[in-house]
């Protein structure tokens, strides 16, 4: 093989090989498949009568994992949920083991481990106000639908907890609660 024969190979490899990304392989199998022809949210798009990308859910549809809650945070509506609102599990040592994980993951810091409003957020005075204390005379007092809605929806100065805890878990928190803390 000649010296020219051998840079010409050279040369035609390197151009071959290189592409600009230097990430692909410069081949598409299915050029179609690999590039999709996508629309942004709020484009136009020729596939619909309307023109719109973006379309509007079924009427009577709930996006997944979401559990429509009927009442607001209002004091009338915290009594109205304790009226209709039954925890529909029970007081097995299962349920309890869990609703004890659970206090301890996101109601601990605030209500402490005793339930007396006494954890780290409050005694290390990150927090300034006092949490409610869950051992109370008024708090035992109140019906599982009342503490349900107050996880859900807060209570006072007690933020939301419906998006972060999961609807089966908020009643088994209040079982360990009723059978744990407050007894």
């Amino acid at each position: 093989m000649s010296r020219r024969s051998i840079i010409f190979a050279v040369v035609l490899v390197a151009l071959v090989s290189c592409d600009r990304t230097r990430s692909s392989t410069g081949w598409d199998y299915m050029p179609d498949m690999y590039y999709s022809n996508a629309f942004e949210s709020y484009t136009s798009n020729p596939n619909f009568e309307d023109n719109l990308t973006m379309r509007t859910p079924v009427e009577g549809t709930v996006p997944r994992e979401m559990v429509p809650f009927a009442w607001e945070k209002t004091d009338e509506d915290r009594i109205a949920a304790g009226e209709a609102m039954v925890n529909p599990w029970e007081s097995t040592e299962e349920n309890l083991k869990k609703g004890n994980e659970l206090y301890n993951i996101f109601c601990l810091s605030c209500h402490g481990s005793q339930g007396d409003g006494m954890g780290y957020l409050y005694t290390s005075e990150r927090y300034p106000y006092p949490p409610a204390s869950l051992v109370e005379d008024n708090v035992k007092a109140l019906k599982d639908g009342e503490i349900y809605h107050s996880i859900t929806v807060g209570y006072g100065i007690m933020g939301a907890h419906g998006g972060m805890i999961r609807p089966d878990d908020r009643w088994k928190i209040i079982l360990h609660i009723r059978e744990t803390l407050q007894k």
